[in-house]
């Protein structure tokens, strides 16, 4: 990639905006999205949002070629996949056969992707044959040779998504000047931020990473950079909107500006707690449903990210009804990136835009 590359995140409620040079944050912008340009995770307006993200480069001295998109998880597929060892043509023709069961419409609408999980010392060593070692040719060359008959396997992140929404992609980022270089789901930028984080040090053996959004909170499961599962949870911001505005007798944008800036200490009025209470009772509900799903987990570690994570009194529920480590989302953002304003939403305009 680039020396400089924009991380690009279009939210339901906020533009993500954050200059990444060689894994560094330089610059980082959060804007508001207008209403109704953003419907269920795709771009109402390609020009609209393309003179958006111009606009907002030009306001704050963004100066960049190249930029790298996030794909809303809603709007593709993501699969844990495990095949035999196949070679890359190989994989390019079976792949979209492991979607079948998950997509209604034609194949052809579609574009598929993967991205490895296994490396190749685990495949040469899932392939058992001493017999190579002792002549001293070692592993594969490539973690795709193909080697039929040893019972090997390869662990895949693989992807499906619309090519309109691809093609849709690349022309709001053409309107606004930009070249697109890479465009990846969420949980492919939260693989790329797990990966650069376990090179820090010392690191959990899984990652619970809760995004709490203005329309959903989604629930990301790893187990190091191994994405296990995700669970949308249809609340979010939108509850405690509603539930000021109720209070107030306000229409519901005045009252999402109330909650964003704790008019009269809103964040703490009672119709607020009610609802962080109902939001952690259903975040209980599905991490308990995890772990009975996954007996042999031990995930006891939380990262907070989305517009919900700069509500204090939220965090504070959220950290005694889960009763596991809350972390910051700074925590994942790699060089420095505990000194980025507003840090909580820029996890995946980061993860994307590194290797």
């Amino acid at each position: 990639m680039a020396k400089n590359i924009l991380g690009v995140d279009i939210g339901s409620d906020n533009l993500k905006l954050v200059l990444v040079n060689k894994g560094q944050v330089k610059k980082a912008v959060t804007v508001p999205v207008p209403e109704a340009l953003v419907k269920e995770y795709r771009v109402v307006s390609v020009e609209s949002m393309g003179e958006l993200i111009r606009e907002t480069m030009k306001k704050h001295g963004i100066r960049c070629k190249e930029a790298a998109i996030v794909l809303a998880n809603e709007a593709v597929f993501v699969r844990s996949v495990s095949t035999p060892v196949m070679t890359a043509d190989q994989l390019t023709y079976n792949l979209p056969f492991e979607f079948r069961d998950y997509i209604t419409d034609e194949l052809k609408d579609y574009m598929f992707d993967y991205a490895m999980i296994s490396t190749p010392q685990e495949i040469a060593e899932s392939m058992q044959k001493p017999e190579k070692e002792e002549e001293g040719e070692g592993a594969p060359e490539s973690p795709l040779e193909e080697d039929e008959g040893t019972g090997a396997a390869m662990e895949l992140l693989a992807v499906a998504v619309p090519a309109v929404l691809v093609q849709d992609s690349r022309a709001l980022l053409r309107k606004a000047g930009l070249k697109m270089v890479k465009a990846a789901p969420t949980v492919s930028s939260y693989i790329s931020l797990i990966r650069a984080y376990e090179k820090k040090g010392d690191h959990p053996e899984e990652y619970c990473i809760l995004d709490l959004g203005h329309e959903a909170i989604r629930m990301y499961m790893f187990r190091g950079e191994r994405h296990v599962v995700t669970r949308g949870l249809e609340v979010g911001l939108a509850t405690l909107d509603q539930a000021l505005a109720d209070t107030y007798n306000v229409d519901i944008h005045l009252a999402h500006t109330y909650l964003l800036n704790n008019y009269d200490d809103c964040q703490n009025k009672e119709a607020c707690r009610n609802a962080y209470n109902s939001i952690s009772v259903e975040l209980m509900r599905a991490l308990n449903f995890y772990r009975f799903s996954n007996p042999d987990s031990q995930i006891n570690d939380v990262w907070l990210c989305g517009g919900g994570a700069a509500i204090a009194p939220l965090r504070r529920v959220i950290a005694e009804t889960l009763d596991m480590k809350i972390h910051q989302a700074s925590e994942l953002l790699p060089h420095g990136g505990d000194r980025v304003e507003d840090s909580y939403e820029l996890l995946q305009a980061v993860g994307v835009t590194l290797e």
